[in-house]
């Protein structure tokens, strides 16, 4: 389980921003598609489990399966590419720009949102036997998830959007975390280990993820759920997007980049001479 130190791997968080950039228009897309779905799936699971055993934690613990699976397979989610994009910029990488920046996570967003959607439509059909029926008690949970995380948050005005952002900036802070973890190994032993500690702190917080909500809300608009698109897209999704840009470009992004991609100097020693002088200066102040 090899470790590799931190200059080593914020080195690979630069290089694999500037491959983001650079990749194409298909392979993002699919890459991006196939991330939302896997990790939708991963929240359809983790609520049945938390459903059917009543705990949370134990839901929390095995929801990281899909996040190892999907970076283990070399998709991209929109949370990660909001933090390692930008660094390829930072560090002038031929090509990169801010358009390209822009490129990326828009082609991200749509990719995670179709997968998300697809399974989000999957699964509101295996809760409801095809709509023929009222949904399980996964389905009516998923229903009260997007109750609870929409106009639960309108409720309190200004006050529940200030909770949502800050909610959704832990969360990149968690989620990037454990992308830039699995860079710290090279075996996959190490890399699941590195990635399933911050997600599960995440996930049993209840922090707010874009993509995640991008399979509960329509999820739960499809079983029922007493809000609206509009309340959707203005009390969730939307600020969810901008507080896991904050969170992962800032805690995570730019303060690795810039304390161990771009070291500040160290300071200078102080000479042999100046350190005998002050010692002698202290003695003589003790005596």
């Amino acid at each position: 389980m090899a470790y590799l130190a931190p200059a080593e791997f914020v080195t690979k968080m630069v290089d694999a921003g500037e491959s983001k950039l650079l990749m194409s228009t298909r392979d993002t897309l699919i890459r991006a598609y196939m991330a939302g779905a896997i990790l939708a799936l991963a929240a359809a699971f983790a609520v049945t489990v938390t459903v059917n055993t009543g705990n949370a934690l134990v839901g929390a613990m095995l929801f990281p399966v899909g996040f190892i699976m999907l970076y283990l397979l070399g998709f991209d989610l929109l949370t990660g590419v909001f933090t390692l994009a930008p660094l390829a910029v930072f560090d002038r990488r031929p090509g990169a720009t801010w358009r390209g920046v822009l490129r990326n996570w828009g082609l991200v967003f749509a990719g995670n949102f179709a997968g998300a959607l697809t399974v989000a439509v999957f699964m509101a059909i295996i809760f409801t036997f095809g709509f023929s029926e009222a949904p399980n008690a996964i389905g009516v949970k998923l229903g009260h998830i997007g109750e609870g995380r929409t106009v639960g948050y309108s409720a309190h005005g200004a006050a529940g959007m200030l909770t949502l952002f800050i909610r959704a900036v832990m969360c990149n802070w968690m989620v990037s975390t454990g992308v830039v973890a699995a860079m710290m190994s090279t075996s996959v032993s190490g890399k699941a280990i590195g990635m399933w500690m911050p997600v599960m702190i995440f996930f049993y917080m209840g922090f707010e993820h874009s993509i995640v909500n991008m399979f509960l809300f329509p999820t739960g608009l499809m079983l029922g759920g007493n809000f609206t698109l509009m309340d959707y897209f203005i009390w969730n999704e939307l600020p969810t997007v901008l507080g896991n840009l904050v969170g992962g470009l800032t805690f995570v992004g730019m303060t690795l980049y810039a304390t161990h991609y771009k070291t500040a100097p160290k300071r200078a020693a102080p000479a042999a001479s100046a350190r005998t002088e002050a010692k002698s200066s202290s003695q003589r102040a003790l005596a």
